[in-house]
């Protein structure tokens, strides 16, 4: 491991950075079905609340938080806004926790996301999707965290290094290794933090052969992988597109390849692990180009269903430390790392529970416990160092390593072993609607400002 200097650093000051939670969900019917209502009123307009929106469907709700300065801001903002839109929805209505959807209706009565004029080109882009990937395949939903350093950390780190590189070209690299590392070990988030491992008859062919398992109310589950969003039938490019994190320069220029060759329509539809993310996501390459990377998007987290905002605070804060480590762990030069990383990553979705699976590390197999085990005992090693304090974290993922009984996956398997795929969801669904209405009559009995100021963000009639 190189530490970069970053011994020289006080914990809070590594620590420090710019944080901020997406959340994808369907919203469900009591009976486990899709509703195909349009996009509640009550959350106004699509285009301009800046904290509620819809996905790929009118179905799919996106909860979106401003960025904070520190994970308990982010998090807590993130929960209340989840208690907000669970409890203002229908009373027969739900989120759905689960990354993979409820039942499904037939594909042509699935409701595509619609925009007055002025988000015409997110409507168009929204149908060319569903014409390539199917539209079944765009309601698998999920957690994204946004993750920046502070600026006065990095300028430190820059003036520290001695180099001839500008901040910028500087910051571009910071970002740029943890990008390369992330997608090398992104296996491990999936395996800490995968919670997809069933499916109802009517969703994805792809998703259910490769499923070992069949309950009695028309759904299929492994129990042999975590998270089938993140697995070979997940929501992923056509084909296998690695662009060069090299450089920005290098990466725009594979890119824009992409689209010249028809692969992609435009940069956004690059579906990778961890996204670059420009000052301007409007015009994302040029952006990237002339002012460089911003921060970074983890789009590995499945939804935790046992949990009333579909994440856990603790994984938050593991995925925190996690891209610390991405950015002082070396790198190997095994030239297949992005062939490799791949593998690895779907091999650990749909196969982590299976003993006899092995896992690619440059060009030689391991096992994901002995792999898991080294990163985790390597981020000890570094806590310690800089003066982190987050062992007990580290604590409850080596337990989910050496036990894969405590694993989220592995505990959802016991309950749809019992009840079936559907109805697990539907009674976590309106557990979790019950504790955000519960929690909410809470708030407003102490007349919580927080609670005022994102309720009148939120919702267009209160």
């Amino acid at each position: 491991m190189n530490l970069l200097n970053l011994s020289n650093f006080s914990a809070d000051e590594i620590l420090a950075g710019s944080f901020g939670i997406e959340w994808e969900s369907l919203r469900a019917r009591d009976d486990g079905k899709l509703s195909l209502t349009e996009h509640p009123e009550i959350f106004g307009d699509k285009l301009t609340n800046p904290v509620v929106t819809t996905d790929f469907s009118e179905s799919q709700i996106e909860i979106i938080t401003p960025t904070f300065d520190n994970i308990d801001k982010a998090f807590d903002t993130f929960s209340l806004l989840s208690d907000i839109v669970n409890a203002s929805l229908p009373e027969n209505e739900y989120l759905w926790f689960q990354s993979i959807p409820c039942i499904l209706p037939y594909w042509d009565q699935i409701p595509i996301a619609k925009y007055s004029e002025e988000g015409e080109s997110s409507q168009k882009y929204r149908e060319d999707l569903a014409k390539k990937y199917g539209v079944k395949k765009q309601m698998i939903s999920g957690v994204h965290f946004n993750f920046s350093f502070s600026e006065d950390f990095l300028k430190k780190l820059h003036s520290m290094n001695n180099d001839e590189l500008t901040f910028r070209e500087f910051k571009n690299k910071v970002y740029l290794k943890i990008a390369r590392n992330y997608l090398r070990y992104c296996w491990l988030i999936i395996y800490l933090t995968g919670c997809s491992i069933g499916s109802h008859k009517t969703f994805s062919n792809d998703c259910i052969h490769l499923m070992d398992a069949q309950d009695n109310y028309g759904s299929y589950y492994s129990t042999k992988g975590p998270s089938f969003r993140n697995a070979s039938c997940g929501y992923k490019n056509l084909k296998d597109l690695y662009p060069s994190y090299d450089s920005v320069d290098e990466f725009v220029f594979d890119v824009e390849k992409f689209i010249e060759n028809g692969d992609l329509s435009e940069a956004k539809e690059l579906y990778t692990q961890i996204r670059l993310k420009p000052k301007n996501p409007q015009n994302l390459l040029k952006s990237l180009k002339e002012d460089g990377i911003e921060y970074v998007e983890v789009r590995t987290l499945d939804i935790n269903p046992f949990y009333k905002c579909g994440l856990v605070k603790r994984d938050m804060e593991f995925l925190h430390l996690f891209l610390i480590y991405m950015l002082v762990k070396s790198e190997s030069d095994y030239d297949k790392w992005q062939i490799e990383s791949k593998i690895n990553e779907e091999r650990t979705a749909e196969r982590a529970y299976d003993k006899t699976m092995r896992l690619l590390r440059d060009g030689n197999e391991v096992t994901i416990k002995d792999w898991a085990s080294e990163i985790i005992n390597e981020m000890y090693g570094m806590c310690e160092v800089l003066g982190i304090d987050e062992f007990h974290t580290l604590n409850l993922m080596l337990n989910r390593i050496s036990n894969p009984n405590l694993t989220y996956g592995k505990r959802l398997l016991h309950l749809i072993k019992q009840n079936g795929y559907i109805n697990t969801h539907i009674e976590l669904s309106k557990n979790n609607k019950q504790t955000s209405i519960n929690n909410l009559k809470n708030v407003e009995l102490n007349e919580h400002e927080e609670f005022k100021k994102y309720e009148n963000l939120a919702l267009v009639d209160k």
